[in-house]
């Protein structure tokens, strides 16, 4: 059960937000990589994709995933994943170490050549996505657990999910987008209280936002 503040406290009395649990791998992704800017094209279009892989599932069960995900998909490298074919999808589906979903490899497929039409507009996936990074006015001035909760989906992860769906992506519904947008940092939602939050705080201050 969820604490009431979102916060849970750590064997060393270190606080964060309490939707990682215990699990080593899910504390460390919370600690070193949620929330954290990302400009670089390759791991936004990763996470996409694993965004969309992780639809009815969760997501501890992709981050265990993820390397063999990064090898079977050539490190998320949009170029070569635009080139699979049939019998790329149908080694996939063989492939135990991922998410044996048809629909969901063959979107990920998808949204590797959308990506490659995307950079040839915008100048970059980056470029495109970052568009959408909300007006700081418009966010809670504390994110406590019960804001955060009210947050499944927002304007700005509806008009990416709008167009991303009008550029030919699929898996990319509005809670889908927002939920990338919280992990590459295009928002902080790391809670009131976890020490992480002032450390993304402090990155997306240094950071350079991509332009087209």
């Amino acid at each position: 059960m969820t604490p009431a503040d979102g916060l849970q406290t750590g064997p060393d009395g270190r606080r964060s937000c309490s939707w990682c649990g215990q699990d080593p791998l899910y504390g460390r992704y919370h600690d070193r990589e949620w929330g954290f800017p990302v400009r670089d094209d390759r791991r936004l279009f990763e996470k996409l994709c694993l965004e969309g892989f992780q639809s009815g599932l969760s997501w501890l069960t992709i981050l265990k995933k993820r390397e063999r995900f990064r090898e079977v998909f050539h490190g998320f490298e949009a170029e070569r994943v635009a080139r699979f074919g049939a019998r790329d999808v149908a080694r996939l589906l063989q492939d135990a170490g991922i998410v044996r979903h048809r629909g969901k490899i063959e979107s990920t497929v998808n949204n590797a050549r959308r990506v490659l039409d995307l950079g040839e507009r915008h100048g970059s996936l980056a470029a495109f996505v970052w568009r959408f990074e909300p007006d700081p006015g418009s966010r809670p001035r504390r994110l406590t657990w019960e804001a955060l909760r009210q947050m499944a989906q927002t304007p700005e992860s509806k008009a990416l999910s709008r167009e991303l769906k009008r550029a030919g992506f699929s898996f990319v519904g509005p809670t889908t987008c927002y939920a990338f947008m919280q992990a590459m940092g295009l928002v902080n939602d790391h809670v009131e209280g976890c020490a992480t939050r002032a450390a993304v705080e402090a990155a997306r201050a240094r950071f350079r936002r991509p332009r087209g």
